[in-house]
């Protein structure tokens, strides 16, 4: 089966956060800082698409669990699972997280979830550092896995998006000097047609970087919807 590469980048990266900061501002820089805030708006966007009390969620590259620790916060009753790499994160997000949540260590490009058993998946942040290819391999499994009518709902970076030009050229630059952290991977919404034509996903709408669903403001990358047909 296909793995998540960076692997190793990624476990030397969090040891080394972990080393230089206290543990709460390394677990936020690990995932990018605004620990809070960005669990918020991640959380406002799901409720935004449809997600409620009583669902199964799965949510692919938990880190340190922003994101599961602001749906504990919403009182919701969900089923959550948190995927990630980096065991020291998973094991951070479980103690910000209400005690029923699940988190599981996978480097693998697959969905550990049973056929049909999901009501929601999310994928923020993810798609950004993974190739094409490796993109479409991801989607074919939550396809798989989400109920009919499921929703995966994922962030990414677009070139036709303003905001998202200078990432692209700081990614450029790193590559130049060698100095890249990690791949900035960009995905056109032509790309996410066609993936979805071929895998069997409806596109529900998107969300643009600048477009506010939640009190907090906006996420700052694009985000789709996409739906399972049923």
């Amino acid at each position: 089966m296909a793995e998540f590469h960076f692997v190793e980048d990624y476990e030397k990266l969090v040891d080394r956060l972990v080393a230089e900061h206290p543990l709460d501002e390394a677990m936020a820089i690990a995932v990018g800082g605004l620990y809070n805030e960005i669990g918020q708006i991640e959380a406002d966007l799901l409720k935004h698409a449809g997600l409620r009390d009583g669902m199964a969620i799965l949510d692919m590259g938990c880190g340190s669990g922003r994101l599961a620790h602001a749906l504990g916060k919403t009182g919701m009753r969900l089923r959550y699972t948190g995927v990630d790499i980096v065991q020291k994160l998973l094991d951070y997000a479980a103690t910000k997280s209400p005690p029923h949540y699940l988190f599981l260590r996978s480097h693998a490009l697959a969905v550990p979830a049973e056929t049909g058993s999901l009501d929601f998946l999310c994928a923020f942040s993810l798609f950004t550092h993974l190739l094409h290819h490796e993109t479409y391999l991801y989607m074919e499994d939550i396809h798989r896995a989400l109920k009919p009518g499921g929703k995966l709902v994922f962030s990414f970076l677009e070139f036709g998006a303003a905001v998202h030009w200078p990432i692209f050229i700081a990614t450029v630059n790193g590559s130049r000097t060698n100095t890249s952290p990690h791949l900035n991977s960009f995905i056109e919404r032509s790309a996410i047609q066609i993936w979805s034509s071929h895998l069997g996903f409806i596109v529900d709408g998107y969300i643009e970087p600048g477009q506010a669903v939640s009190p907090v403001g906006p996420l700052g990358q694009t985000t789709v919807i996409l739906q399972r047909a049923a």
